[in-house]
């Protein structure tokens, strides 16, 4: 019995010797392809958000201790709206959007109120908490830049109620008409933008914020950003955010680097996945 006791446990370690490193091995592979699929949804994930993007609206920002911002405005649907020359004045239910002198919404609502030509952007409902964007040309392109309302007027306003059977939705105020100059779209379409995202890479955390106030200037602290937030990945070893507009200047590429390191006791490594997202810019 001590023999075959012996004998036994020198094939086992033998044994232990040969097998430990497949093993290993095995449990490394499982290891990085759940990392890998993590990586894979939070890009896909990104990816649906810079689909869904108001044209013209992503930016990226890096603040002082390299943390990378990717920031854009959501649109939920988008229609087209009646312009002036094709208004009919004898038809109580058709209001063009209003693009010339300041108007009073509390004096003359009618001045805050457009018909929607064609069936009304639905699904989704437009609620009262979405605002109707115009032209959006982006930053620097006032009062095309739906992130800033300024003097020169804005191309963005708060949506104060939708009377769905009659296709009209009326605005809080009326900012086209004080811009300077009146930015009409050519092909009178509108879209209808229902809050900012901002995706962080900060911390070794990949998160997604949304629902706070449009800023000018683009928000790159979690302060800034609110308490509305995702976890989308952790242990995130570096990421790399790029927009880049191809010749056709209404269309980019927006390139994603996002790389995963393995947990402490792990000999995973570390993976990297590059992604790349066509937005179309056409306002």
């Amino acid at each position: 019995m001590v023999v075959v006791i012996v004998i036994t446990a020198i094939i086992g370690a033998v044994i232990a010797v040969f097998i430990r490193v497949p093993v290993q091995g095995y449990a490394d592979s499982v290891a990085r392809a759940d990392l890998t699929d993590v990586a894979d949804i939070a890009l896909r994930r990104m990816s649906r958000d810079l689909r869904l993007a108001l044209p013209n609206s992503v930016r990226i920002a890096v603040d002082g201790t390299g943390n990378q911002y990717l920031e854009l405005l959501l649109t939920k649907s988008g229609g087209r709206y009646l312009s002036e020359e094709d208004a009919d004045a004898g038809n109580p239910n058709r209001w063009p959007l209003k693009f010339e002198a300041a108007v009073d919404c509390a004096a003359t609502p009618t001045d805050c109120r457009f018909s929607v030509v064609g069936p009304m952007p639905n699904p989704p409902v437009i609620a009262g908490a979405d605002s109707i964007v115009v032209y959006n040309l982006g930053p620097n392109l006032e009062p095309a830049n739906a992130y800033d309302c300024g003097a020169s007027g804005c191309n963005r306003a708060a949506v104060a109620g939708v009377d769905d059977s009659n296709r009209i939705i009326t605005l809080a105020s009326n900012p086209f008409a004080v811009q300077q100059p009146a930015m009409t779209s050519p092909t009178r379409r509108f879209q209808v933008v229902s809050t900012p995202v901002t995706y962080t890479c900060a911390g070794g955390r990949l998160t997604r914020y949304w629902g706070y106030a449009i800023s000018k200037n683009q928000p790159t602290s979690a302060a800034a950003l609110g308490n509305t937030s995702a976890l989308l990945a952790t242990d995130v070893a570096g990421c790399s955010f790029e927009y880049n507009q191809l010749a056709n200047v209404r269309s980019a590429l927006v390139g994603l680097t996002l790389r995963l390191t393995a947990p402490a006791g792990s000999n995973a490594g570390e993976i990297a996945l590059f992604h790349q997202v066509h937005v179309d810019n056409t306002p």
